[in-house]
């Protein structure tokens, strides 16, 4: 390498012992599957020198290491035989742990060892808890059970995590004050493998937003790009403290809460969880997607308990169009490859939209042979001040938004400036003008998210796309993506034309070609997608009967269809007062909010003498608050003497379930199916009545109850 630059010997000088050169992991990366903070664990380890001589020998015990202790998928067999000949060996390995509820017991697993039943002792698990929520990586002591009668080979004698054992924040703070902020940049560009200067500053800005969510809590954003842009790298290779997942993966059990096993899910456990290949997200369980919304909106959600988690999520994935098409389309977005499932309720909650398609694809000419951190030690800063640093008081008193920014974009906004002031700033606030390019760029990010909401919504809900901020002058200055600016499309997309409906309310004329045209996803019933310009089916009484046994009918396909076009539900049914009774109107209340916008649900309900009263409070004032966030009111009347069971829609229809909702044969267990999908479930014998009567009487018999 050539002689040192300025910036190398400012990083020797301020963090002697915390830097390493990056030219060294590029050549000992290639030919492994080793992350990045594992290989630089290592290099720390044997090259924190600045000495030629001493930088090879270094070199050589790494390579060594590497070849004794990092096992390879398919050596996986010499390395058990390796362990049963000498008794005992030195990995480095991931280590993941499970619990095997047959057997009561925990057995640990290593990514490339081939064995599921490696005995560990507790203390390894209950100091490490992340070994049981997606693995670590560690250098792990395996040694050889001799004892015949036992059921494993192999059992942990040592874990040791690939991790700094002490980070000192206010060291690391002080050794920024060496450094201009262009500098400082500049360093974590070389931190990240990237030489700052082959690439202009708006792309420097845009890696430094995908590190956003490894220092700010609950920061939720999204990153469409072409493929080969590095998007997954920071979640799979740059931070112990965020974890990779795949699209199959997204289960509530799995991100959330494990009900069964009464354990957090990964969202307890890690900083960032970010979602590979977000096109190929597959939810089975719609519940998933609701409690993700919960939980992107304010770091909480309800399984039971109040469960506050601070995990960031990020949503990377391929969009395969021409940005430049797209924005001047009038039936496509930017948001075209997320999956149905991901709706307008999930993308509002993203703070930014970074512009992936700006990003330089993955090639060796943007790679750095200078200085930058041992990348563990800059993962370590940022998961500190992700734990502990909170700069949304300095931003909130610090910034001022114009009047098209609403709720969420404040959030968002507030929340991208809050994380550039900790990557960049650590030891204290911005310049004005380093202040003001923050704000401009994370009001960008939030109108990109905007605007797209805005051409696949058929009213004016996000039409409030001209946002805005006050300078340091006092100026106001109107952002723009630079992609969609002069994108007619994208700045007035057309809006669907209103008719009027038969009974005189106004009704979406689904027919007219328009934004949503391509876009299934925002379709609040199960109807035909809008591309097929078809008109809705008629919707007709029915007089029909479950029988005993049956399967097939679920609320959904019940009530759904009849749902369209209601404002307001009023259900009396005396019998919603065990827990699965209540659970079934839980169920019936996420039916309403999807196939309608009704926007107040009524429950009249009984109660007797034997039933605790305080016990049905207490979960229906759940439900009360879960719907409350997403802007519908829920009011609950107790009836004593109630005895008759129907749904009544403001839309004119009524829907008679003889036995209420309370219409299933109970389960055999939580394995049996049916359990979740209500369609599969065997039904009670039961008679339904669906009928019309005029808007005025459906609304006001409610009076008479």
């Amino acid at each position: 390498m050539s002689d040192h630059d300025q910036l190398d010997t400012k990083l020797l000088s301020a963090f002697d012992g915390k830097v390493v050169r990056k030219d060294l992991l590029h050549r000992i990366k290639k030919g492994t599957n080793v992350p990045t903070f594992v290989l630089e664990f290592l290099l720390a380890r044997f090259c924190a020198s600045d000495s030629q001589a001493e930088i090879d020998a270094g070199m050589e015990a790494v390579l060594a290491t590497l070849q004794d202790n990092y096992v390879r998928p398919d050596e996986a067999n010499a390395a058990q035989s390796k362990v049963a000949t000498k008794g005992t060996h030195r990995f480095i390995d991931k280590v993941h742990v499970r619990y095997v509820e047959k057997e009561k017991r925990h057995w640990a697993s290593l990514e490339n060892f081939n064995s599921q039943r490696i005995a560990i002792g507790e203390k390894f698990y209950r100091d490490n808890d992340r070994l049981l929520e997606g693995g670590i990586w560690a250098e792990v002591t395996l040694a050889h059970n001799d004892i015949e009668e036992d059921k494993y080979a192999f059992y942990i004698e040592d874990l040791r995590p690939i991790q700094l054992s002490r980070f000192d924040f206010a060291r690391y703070a002080e050794g920024r004050n060496e450094f201009s902020r262009d500098e400082w940049i500049d360093a974590i560009m070389r931190s990240v493998g990237l030489e700052p200067s082959k690439l202009d500053q708006r792309v420097k800005m845009h890696f430094i937003a995908r590190l956003a969510a490894l220092v700010e809590p609950n920061f939720n954003y999204i990153e469409l790009g072409p493929r080969g842009t590095g998007k997954s790298y920071f979640f799979s290779e740059f931070s112990p403290y965020a974890t990779l997942i795949s699209g199959g993966q997204a289960t509530k059990a799995t991100l959330f809460y494990n009900n069964a096993r009464r354990k957090v899910g990964l969202v307890g456990y890690w900083d960032t969880v970010a979602f590979d290949e977000v096109g190929g997200i597959k939810v089975r369980d719609p519940d998933t997607i609701q409690i993700m919304k919960d939980f992107m909106a304010n770091g909480r959600f309800s399984r039971g308990a109040e469960i506050i988690a601070d995990a960031s999520l990020s949503f990377v994935g391929n969009i395969d169009l021409s940005v430049q098409q797209v924005v001047n389309s009038t039936e496509y977005d930017l948001f075209q490859p997320l999956p149905p499932e991901l709706d307008l309720a999930v993308m509002d909650r993203f703070a930014a939209y970074i512009p992936g398609w700006e990003m330089p694809k993955n090639s060796s000419s943007f790679l750095t042979n200078r200085y930058g951190f041992i990348t563990d030690y800059l993962a370590e800063a940022f998961h500190y001040q992700f734990k502990h640093t909170n700069r949304y008081e300095e931003v909130s008193r610090r910034v001022r938004l114009g009047k098209a920014v609403e709720g969420r974009d404040e959030k968002g906004i507030k929340k991208t400036i809050c994380a550039f002031l900790k990557i960049l700033h650590p030891n204290g606030p911005p310049t004005d003008e380093e202040f003001d390019e923050y704000v401009a760029y994370a009001v960008e990010c939030r109108r990109r998210v905007k605007e797209q909401m805005n051409k696949r919504k058929p009213d004016d809900e996000f039409a409030k796309i001209g946002l805005s901020f006050f300078d340091a002058t006092g100026t106001e200055v109107v952002v723009y993506c630079p992609e969609s600016k002069n994108a007619e499309a994208t700045q007035q997309p057309a809006r669907r034309r209103l008719r009027q409906s038969a009974e005189g309310s106004v009704v979406d004329d689904l027919t007219t070609a328009s934004p949503t045209a391509l876009h299934p996803l925002h379709k609040m019933d199960g109807a035909a997608s809008p591309i097929s310009e078809k008109t809705e089916p008629e919707l007709k009484e029915q007089h029909f009967s479950i029988l005993y046994g049956d399967t097939g009918h679920s609320y959904e396909t019940i009530i759904g269809p009849y749902l369209r076009g209601a404002r307001s539900v009023i259900i009396e049914d005396p019998y919603i007062r065990m827990p699965h009774q209540i659970q079934n109107f839980v169920r019936f209340c996420e039916t309403v909010l999807r196939h309608s916008a009704a926007k107040k649900i009524t429950l009249v309900t009984g109660y007797d003498d034997k039933t605790q009263l305080a016990d049905i409070s207490e979960k229906l004032e759940e439900l009360k608050q879960s719907l409350l966030e997403l802007d519908v009111t829920l009011e609950i009347i107790l009836n004593p003497n109630l005895h008759d069971r129907e749904i009544r829609l403001d839309n004119g229809w009524i829907i008679k379930i003889g036995r209420g909702l309370d219409f299933y044969q109970k389960p055999g267990g939580w394995f049996e199916i049916g359990y979740h999908d209500l369609s599969l479930r065997k039904c009670l014998e039961t008679k339904v009545d669906i009928y019309r009567v005029s808007n005025s009487v459906g609304l006001n018999t409610l009076s008479s109850s």
